[in-house]
């Protein structure tokens, strides 16, 4: 098979083929001699610039000694490499393409993105979190708590100790948008300014004077890997790697960076909404008495 760019599905088997030698005490010297392989196909795979088949893959677990579910859930990612989204699962289960998000996002060196209805999850607070997943009603009761904490696991990326470089554009009516009750919104207002102080993170607000844009979605850049899109919606997750897309998606990028309010204009319009005015009227349309204009968007 040729050498390709590794996928976002084919890094995440790599690793997980990568953690199976190490649990079953295996070099890639040693691994390569019980399954006749080259040195450098397996290394390969390990970094996803190469396909793995389905026989390869069984091969590899019986050397190292992989079973039942975590054997069940390599060969279905393996199945999977070439399908342009992850699924949500039903019921009780975790989203997989969370935890896949989850763990892209604590490499990436650069974050960007666009959130249209909520605050973005990498900035919320544990009481907004769990006031957003207590509205999905896809997601049963007993396991909310569940989803809070992964939701909130996004949070640490930003805070780690060699952060990545984030710029979040908030789209006002994800601003305005009645998640909670009074107190919930105005903690998370006063913690968006707060963090908006980060010398990482970089806080812009779209106004809805703007008027429409592109819908919600991250791109994630990393230090090895070329750069992935995430664009979610209800049912799956897509992450999107196309040259040509991710191009596209830099283009969206390009054009609020003109017409955002900027990062000083955007935490004072933060600001602003915990004021009377801004929790008067929840549900009060954008750009009404139910709270403050803020700064007329910059000219493109």
């Amino acid at each position: 098979m040729d050498k390709r760019e590794p996928t976002i599905r084919a890094r995440e088997l790599g690793e997980s083929m990568r953690l199976a030698m190490v649990r079953a005490g295996l070099n890639g010297v040693r691994a390569c001699a019980r399954l006749g392989w080259s040195k450098s196909k397996l290394s390969r795979m390990l970094l996803g610039t190469r396909g793995v088949s389905n026989a390869d893959l069984v091969a590899f677990l019986e050397v190292c000694d992989v079973a039942g579910d975590e054997r069940g859930r390599l060969l279905e990612m393996c199945a999977e490499l070439r399908a342009p989204a992850w699924p949500r699962q039903p019921g009780n289960l975790l989203p997989r393409h969370l935890n896949t998000l989850i763990d892209h996002e604590a490499q990436a060196v650069v974050v960007r993105g666009l959130d249209m209805l909520v605050i973005p999850a990498p900035l919320q607070t544990d009481d907004y979190a769990r006031a957003v997943v207590s509205s999905d009603v896809t997601v049963p009761p007993n396991e909310r708590d569940n989803r809070v904490v992964a939701k909130l696991t996004r949070r640490q990326f930003v805070k780690r100790e060699t952060p990545p470089r984030c710029v979040f554009y908030v789209h006002e009516a994800a601003l305005r948008l009645p998640v909670g009750d009074a107190r919930v919104r105005a903690e998370q207002w006063d913690d968006l300014v707060r963090m908006s102080t980060r010398p990482n993170i970089t806080i812009r607000v779209v106004t809805a004077a703007q008027g429409a844009t592109a819908g919600s979605f991250r791109l994630l850049e990393f230090a090895d890997y070329k750069p992935v899109v995430c664009v979610e919606s209800e049912t799956a997750c897509q992450f999107v790697d196309a040259p040509d897309a991710v191009a596209a998606y830099r283009a969206v990028l390009a054009a609020l960076a003109e017409t955002a309010l900027t990062p000083d204009e955007s935490r004072a319009f933060v600001a602003g909404l915990a004021g009377p005015a801004g929790l008067a009227d929840p549900a009060c349309p954008a750009g009404t008495a139910a709270g403050p204009a803020g700064p007329p968007p910059r000219d493109g």
